[in-house]
């Protein structure tokens, strides 16, 4: 007897760079090198003081669960530290405690996606964003994200993408998988736009907001009052504390939002585990030497990696200006971006992504992090160079 699913389930997508890392796996398990630059994950150890806080909890006896939307201290960090960073006054009953920032998007696209309605999202742009607008059963609206504008986001191709039926725009700066960073003209002309439609909502994923370079300044979308009321705001600590296994992330929401986001916690994951908490209060608290360490190091490999992937035969690459990623444009090699990535891993041990699998205008692009260390980067430019040289696009 076949076992009948709900056809949401034959619409719901993934994330291909974990595909991508569990061949990279394989492959180095039957003894191959390989370097992996396409998982996105800081090499970075978490900081020991945020380590030490965890085992703290666990000592102090932190083993029970705690309310679903996240112990108070750690929310009224939040709520400083947003304020210290933007002046944005948040209160800790808009912050969400949650495992990851994947969560957010999971529950902000089930919050606004139903059949009829349209949801805008980046493209190319996190899988994740579009795989859930299938899943919810909504029209996937992609917003070009195009290199010739630095891989920011267009205001006005944005807004004229918007129609009656449209729910929610989804926007992402720093941006993943380009590296693009929106400049403020940009934002202050995209939320100037929405005014005048109040019945859409915004999620901002800013998950990378403290990995910015070359004097850019980052823009957080709760700084707009006239949209402060519908902007849902997503980010976490994986990335700026290298604590993509410790599953934590938060996010802001508006009014009513927020009861319906605490419900489906309390419906899904109950609460985030009680000592990463106390981590993640300690990583908001405690020193950021160490982040600014990491950035520091993530710059110099992002010049690195650049200079590099424009020396390669049929590559040429724009700087990125935020996040660890590159997003070269391999058009002049004659491949096509995942048979390319594919061919890199197998042949030559480097471990890339294929731009489609970030969305249809991803074809021609491959993902680069530079999340790996500069030795390794030096040796993966060269074995592509190599390989480029050698193997002519099937």
């Amino acid at each position: 007897m076949a076992l009948r699913t709900v056809p949401n389930f034959d619409r719901i997508g993934e994330e291909n760079a974990f595909a991508v890392l569990a061949r990279a796996t394989a492959l180095m398990r039957q003894g191959k090198d390989v370097i992996n630059l396409g998982i996105g994950q800081p090499d970075f150890a978490t900081p020991a003081n945020i380590t030490e806080a965890a085992i703290k909890a666990i000592r102090d006896g932190h083993h029970g669960y705690t309310p679903a939307n996240g112990i108070l201290p750690l929310r009224e960090a939040v709520a400083a530290d947003l304020d210290r960073r933007f002046k944005v006054s948040v209160s800790p009953e808009e912050v969400m405690i949650v495992p990851g920032g994947k969560v957010t998007m999971f529950m902000a696209i089930l919050m606004f996606g139903e059949p009829g309605a349209e949801i805008l999202y980046p493209d190319p742009g996190f899988p994740i964003y579009r795989s859930m607008i299938e899943y919810t059963g909504a029209t996937p609206i992609p917003v070009p994200i195009r290199e010739e504008n630095g891989f920011a986001f267009s205001a006005d191709e944005l807004l004229s993408l918007i129609t009656p039926a449209t729910r929610l725009v989804i926007v992402n700066s720093p941006a993943n998988p380009t590296g693009g960073v929106t400049p403020k003209a940009e934002i202050d002309k995209l939320v100037k736009g929405l005014e005048k439609w109040p019945d859409v909502a915004i999620m901002s994923d800013e998950i990378y907001d403290q990995m910015i370079y070359d004097g850019e300044e980052h823009v957080c979308l709760l700084s707009y009052p006239s949209i402060r009321d519908r902007t849902i705001l997503l980010n976490g600590w994986s990335k700026t504390y290298a604590m993509t296994g410790w599953r934590l992330g938060y996010s802001i929401w508006p009014g009513k939002l927020y009861e319906y986001a605490r419900k489906l916690a309390v419906n899904s994951f109950s609460c985030v585990n009680a000592p990463s908490q106390f981590a993640a209060l300690e990583a908001l608290t405690g020193p950021q030497d160490e982040v600014k360490r990491m950035v520091a190091e993530f710059d110099s490999r992002r010049k690195l990696v650049v200079d590099g992937l424009n020396k390669l035969p049929g590559v040429s690459c724009i700087v990125p200006k935020g996040a660890f990623y590159a997003f070269p444009n391999i058009k002049e090699t004659k491949w096509k971006a995942k048979p390319l990535a594919s061919a890199l891993l197998e042949d030559a041990g480097v471990a890339t992504i294929g731009g489609p699998d970030f969305g249809v205008f991803g074809e021609g692009y491959i993902r680069l992090s530079y999340a790996n260390s500069a030795e390794n980067i030096l040796k993966a430019l060269d074995r592509m160079k190599n390989f480029l040289e050698r193997r002519n696009a099937p």
